[in-house]
């Protein structure tokens, strides 16, 4: 039986793991609904960062809606496992890809970049919890 302590312990952790779910979420759902309202600009993104030059309008909103899909999967809990790992890999991989900026963070606007590590730590730390993460998720 948990005592008082254990109990509240726990609470705290499920509310954090959900407000770190949260955060995570509301970047991710900016970058997919980008790719949807603003294809070009997810067009020069991918050419600029992801060396994938010629992303076509349909290319873009084929890859938002998935990255969308992902990212409600992740925020609902579903399949986590899979969601959580999806989203770690995608942010590991946009913020390697990235180094560049890191080298030089004193011009505009590189110091930006340097957000993407703690959001990198944030997403490891859902994923190795994500047993832990059951606040407002689907079994």
């Amino acid at each position: 039986m948990m005592n008082d302590s254990s109990s509240e312990k726990n609470s705290a952790l499920k509310l954090s793991l959900l407000l770190l779910r949260l955060g995570v979420f509301i970047v991710f759902f900016m970058w997919a609904l980008d790719k949807l309202i603003n294809p070009d600009h997810a067009a020069a993104v991918f050419s600029k960062f992801y060396f994938f030059d010629g992303l076509s309008t349909s290319l873009a909103y084929t890859i938002g809606v998935v990255q969308m899909l992902i990212v409600l999967s992740f925020l609902l809990g579903i399949k986590k496992n899979f969601s959580y790992g999806l989203v770690l890999v995608m942010h590991l991989v946009s913020t390697l890809l990235s180094y560049e900026r890191y080298f030089d963070p004193w011009t505009s606007p590189n110091l930006l970049f340097f957000a993407a590590w703690p959001m990198l730590a944030a997403i490891t730390a859902l994923y190795l919890l994500r047993e832990e993460d059951t606040l407002f998720t689907v079994k």
